[in-house]
């Protein structure tokens, strides 16, 4: 089973403050994440395919 991560943990994972998580959720920018009522969740496999995603060699490299 993989795990589910609160949001402060993702954030502290990836160093940015939880205010972005939430801003990269509303824009659609973020790692996936589910919701279990009120609370925001994302499954580990989802912010580590995330980032795979978003890897880069150069800053000159096209991205989404």
């Amino acid at each position: 089973m993989d795990d589910l991560l609160e949001d402060e943990k993702v954030a502290e994972w990836l160093i940015v403050p939880v205010g972005t998580l939430a801003n990269w959720r509303y824009q659609g920018k973020g790692p996936r994440f589910v919701k279990v009522g009120r609370h925001i969740r994302y499954r580990r496999s989802d912010v580590e395919a995330w980032l795979e995603r978003n890897a880069r060699q150069s800053t000159a490299a096209a991205g989404p």
